[in-house]
């Protein structure tokens, strides 16, 4: 009876022991993965990842300071006036609004400054009704001005030079798994975003206008000939200072 006992005692101790050795394993495993998710969802490999380019609506403000005995617009502010017009016509998402400081002093000058504003506008191509005109008081302290605003998209990336994880030696797996630091990349994002004509560009190719049909005629025929398919053009050779090839 007692080895009996004792053989039953034994197989449940080897039990238990199994169970825990599961249970110890499956915990092990769990904690392995959690923590290989959360460092994956902090710390992304890829530079466009960590450092991606957006894009935004941001404001192109100019300024004409004005002042009180004088009306009108310098050449200088034309030619501001005038690139202003220019490029709201090629990267506008909304219509302009200009901002024209009101009082007794400065009312004059800015009336006359508008009806050259409206000038340069109109001969720029930029419709009436897309200018909204409101006035404001301007401070005493400060040189009255007219703003003239309109937003656009601009490309963005950033902001660098953030360093939350050491370069240096140390636990982290940035380190001991030889990843990229934090900030790589960043300024190359940052400096593409800047450079970039039309933010648009970053997100889809522009569209494609017909190849001029009076030219490609005139190279296809070549080709049919058996001639040159760029033409030739006289007195072409003559710069030439060797006869090889000919």
């Amino acid at each position: 009876m007692t080895a009996f006992l004792a053989t039953i005692a034994r197989r449940r101790g080897a039990a238990a022991l199994r169970v825990l050795a599961v249970v110890g394993l499956a915990t092990s495993l769990g904690g392995c993965y959690s923590q290989h998710v959360s460092q994956e969802a902090a710390y992304p490999n890829d530079y466009r990842e960590r450092h991606p380019i957006t894009l935004k609506e941001r404001e192109r403000t100019v300024e004409i300071f004005l002042g009180r005995n004088r009306g009108g617009l310098s050449p200088a502010q034309r030619a501001d006036v005038l690139s202003f017009a220019q490029l709201w016509r090629r990267e506008a998402t909304s219509g302009i609004i200009v901002d024209v400081p009101q009082g007794r002093q400065i009312g004059r000058a800015a009336a006359d400054s508008m009806r050259e504003v409206h000038s340069i506008f109109a001969a720029s191509g930029v419709p009436r009704n897309a200018v909204y005109v409101r006035t404001y008081k301007p401070s005493n302290s400060a040189l009255a001005s007219i703003k003239i605003n309109y937003t656009k998209v601009v490309a963005e990336a950033g902001p660098c030079g953030l360093w939350p994880h050491d370069l240096g030696t140390s636990l982290d797996a940035a380190y001991t798994e030889n990843r990229p630091y934090w900030n790589l990349g960043c300024a190359s994002q940052r400096n593409l975003a800047a450079m970039v004509d039309n933010p648009a560009d970053l997100v889809q190719p522009r569209g494609e206008t017909p190849a001029y049909a009076p030219r490609r005629s005139v190279a296809i025929d070549h080709y049919r000939k058996g001639e040159n398919p760029s033409g030739t053009y006289a007195d072409y050779d003559k710069a030439k200072i060797s006869g090889i090839g000919k």
